[in-house]
């Protein structure tokens, strides 16, 4: 909380599926008010292969290994979601100028774990690192972990122990003081691969489990269901370390659940929180979810953040009572409901009229708010509009043509509060290689969806 602002961010970039043949790269961007390459990209580190789809990152060492003088936040790990090639990369030497490390290849993420698309990369205490997976090489489902050697980052192999392991995976958070470790479920990566298909809803090729698992023997334990077709992603625990409980956002049913310890020892789930579908005209269903897409908690344990893709808003809750979350603050920066585009809202349970287009500094914003990360003061939240470059291109092409862009919203840290801060605009359509699609955010010194205290 006490940290050093943020000077400077990193954010994957991603070329797949816009029609250009370049490979994704970390971009370095500048975010010092101070500084005369404000908002601007001043860095960029191209990967050396081309459809990676970079898509969210972790460290080497993070709050996890505190105390440990051998250990520091020196290398960036970037799973790539499609190609499963996991690449290391080395911000210690310079940290505006990143550059690359090492090349996990593919081919010993399959052999060595009988797993693939690796999303979420956390450290651990052990100064190891462990990366989930939304499934097997073949793209069929399968919740599994592979561990990297903290040092020379080789494969080991496998986290998880035992024969039992979840049908699907994606992001996951760990709490050893309560031996716990809970994955979350997106869905079958051969089928969520190339687009969302209303067809597959129904079909069990969605997540709908909260994934329990011991921490100390590895071993899977309980399923907590949330509902078919709920499509739970980001996990967070509250950051306290002795805190048995944290939140959870799914998709697809567009409900955040408080999950927690109960008395038994064993874990559940209660939905604290339900976005409204709107009834529309123009778009894909008759019905379209909020779509919540990313979600984070204040280092200090007080606020909850999350994004709706599809709606347009980024919301803000007091969670001061964990199990009655208060709206203390939205803004919408874009979105599928806007006034003017091709959707017709004919009901909806929260707004009197459809929002305005979003326009910052004179560009009209393609997307919807997407990844989300807090300052560590909890004053700064940026936001990000790219999902992923599949989904991106179904539901806003607009994203392909003109780019995504991060914004950034200031924070009532009293009351409850979000506004936009109109000086502040990164427009990734204005990349020297075409526009871009760019997605989560990190900063050097770590952040709240990164460290975890043991």
């Amino acid at each position: 909380l006490k940290g050093p602002r943020e000077e400077i961010v990193y954010v994957p970039c991603i070329y797949r599926n816009t029609g250009r043949k370049k490979p994704d790269f970390l971009a370095t961007v500048d975010v010092n008010p101070k500084s005369p390459h404000y908002c601007q990209v001043i860095h960029r580190l191209p990967m050396p292969n081309v459809g990676d789809e970079l898509h969210h990152s972790g460290w080497n060492a993070c709050s996890s290994c505190f105390g440990d003088t051998t250990k520091k936040r020196n290398r960036l790990i970037l799973p790539s979601l499609i190609s499963s090639r996991i690449y290391v990369v080395d911000v210690g030497t310079d940290l505006r100028a990143p550059r690359l490390f090492k090349v996990v290849n593919s081919e010993d993420v399959f052999w060595k774990c009988d797993l693939g698309y690796p999303h979420t990369s956390h450290c651990l205490g052990s100064g190891e690192i462990m990366i989930s997976t939304l499934g097997d090489p073949a793209g069929n489902g399968k919740g599994g972990f592979i561990l990297l050697d903290g040092e020379t980052f080789e494969i080991k192999g496998n986290w998880e122990k035992g024969d039992k392991v979840p049908p699907m995976g994606y992001d996951f958070w760990y709490q050893p003081r309560h031996n716990v470790l809970i994955s979350t479920e997106w869905g079958i990566p051969k089928c969520l691969g190339y687009g969302f298909d209303p067809n597959d809803l129904k079909k069990g090729r969605y997540g709908r489990r909260l994934n329990v698992w011991d921490w100390t023997t590895h071993t899977y334990m309980q399923a907590i269901d949330v509902g078919e077709d709920a499509a739970p992603l980001e996990i967070r625990f509250l950051h306290n370390p002795d805190a048995a409980e944290g939140f959870v956002g799914c998709t697809i049913s567009s409900a955040i659940h408080r999950f927690y310890k109960t008395e038994r020892g064993d874990w559940a789930a209660e939905k604290v929180i339900q976005v409204p579908s709107k009834k529309v005209e123009g778009w894909l269903l008759p019905e379209m979810p909020g779509f919540i897409t990313d979600i984070l908690i204040s280092l200090d344990d007080r606020f909850l953040y999350f994004s709706n893709w599809l709606h347009g808003d980024v919301r803000q809750y007091d969670i001061s009572d964990t199990r009655r979350p208060k709206l203390v603050g939205q803004v919408f920066v874009g979105g599928s409901i806007a006034k003017g585009g091709p959707v017709t809202v004919c009901g909806d349970e929260e707004l009197r009229s459809q929002p305005d287009p979003f326009v910052i500094q004179g560009k009209k914003v393609a997307g919807g708010p997407q990844m989300i990360q807090l300052s560590l003061d909890g004053k700064r939240l940026y936001v990000t509009t790219s999902l992923y470059s599949a989904w991106d291109r179904q539901f806003y092409p607009d994203l392909i043509t003109d780019g995504s862009v991060m914004l950034q919203l200031d924070v009532d840290t009293e009351r409850g509060g979000l506004t936009v801060n109109r000086c502040f605009l990164v427009d990734f359509g204005k990349e020297p290689d075409g526009p871009c699609l760019a997605h989560e955010i990190r900063y050097p010194g770590g952040d709240c969806t990164s460290d975890i205290w043991v």
